[in-house]
């Protein structure tokens, strides 16, 4: 999926603008995304304020990200390499962000099932660049953070966007039975022991979220979503203390000649 930095260069901003401009059109538009996420509930409907509040700051990171993509010169070999690793994300922010656009344009016509189908499609495809193509995070390396972060909070948000669509296109008004329950618990619990900072604390807020959303719905299951957001919370917290994920013996990452040159710059 590879592409050139020229293709880059404008087809990143091009997806973020469409993207922009479909939550402008959600949020603006009579039913709003809101109206049309409160006549449709089910045991997975997070508190709506927590997307808006997980969304504004991660879209700065993204125009951070953006920007550096755009500063950053080929050219100089320094800076070719850290350019590569975001190209290489391109694809992927590029379709997730048209998914997205899309998505809105059918949660907003009502069509749940079509909706979700574009959920599915971007969630699964940051999934993939998450566990498959993204290397391990350098911290001295603006670039790789930048790209860490946007990847995964995509991948994170996308995990609540999954639950959410799919729950109410196809058990709308239906409470958790024993089997969801249990299995939310066990895997947000593996998905949390195989995570970093950054997508643990995705996981987290995912929680937290479906916590606040379902308590108007069903007491008994906002507080068991609210402990497993606790014990979610523990495991990251512990797994990475233990063992720091970013730039040590363990992490995957390995400097390069071009990183020992930068570093003595």
């Amino acid at each position: 999926m590879g592409i050139s930095y020229s293709t880059a260069k404008w087809m990143a901003p091009t997806a973020f603008l469409i993207d922009f401009a479909a939550q402008q059109y959600g949020m603006l538009s009579t039913p709003n995304m809101k109206t049309i996420h409160d006549r449709n509930l089910s045991f997975f409907s997070p508190q709506p304020f927590f997307i808006a509040g997980f969304f504004f700051p991660q879209q700065l990171f993204q125009l951070a990200w953006l920007y550096r993509l755009y500063k950053l010169d080929p050219k100089k070999p320094g800076e070719r390499v850290e350019l590569d690793q975001m190209v290489d994300f391109v694809p992927y922010y590029s379709f997730g962000n048209i998914c997205i656009a899309t998505w809105m344009v059918f949660w907003n016509a009502e069509r749940l099932d079509i909706s979700n189908i574009f959920v599915v499609l971007n969630s699964l495809s940051q999934l993939y660049y998450v566990i498959a193509k993204l290397p391990a995070m350098n911290t001295n390396s603006t670039s790789s953070v930048l790209t860490n972060i946007v990847s995964k909070t995509f991948a994170g948000i996308g995990i609540l966007d999954l639950l959410h669509n799919g729950s109410v296109a196809f058990a709308k008004d239906q409470p958790a039975s024993t089997l969801v329950k249990a299995l939310t618990g066990v895997g947000f619990g593996l998905a949390s022991a195989a995570s970093d900072w950054i997508f643990g604390g995705c996981l987290v807020y995912d929680l937290v979220a479906l916590a606040a959303g379902q308590s108007a719905l069903d007491a008994g299951w906002a507080k068991l979503l609210g402990a497993y957001a606790v014990g979610g919370a523990a495991i990251v917290g512990a797994k990475n203390l233990a063992r720091p994920p970013y730039n040590g013996p363990n992490s995957g990452y390995s400097k390069t000649a071009t990183d020992d040159m930068q570093d003595r710059v």
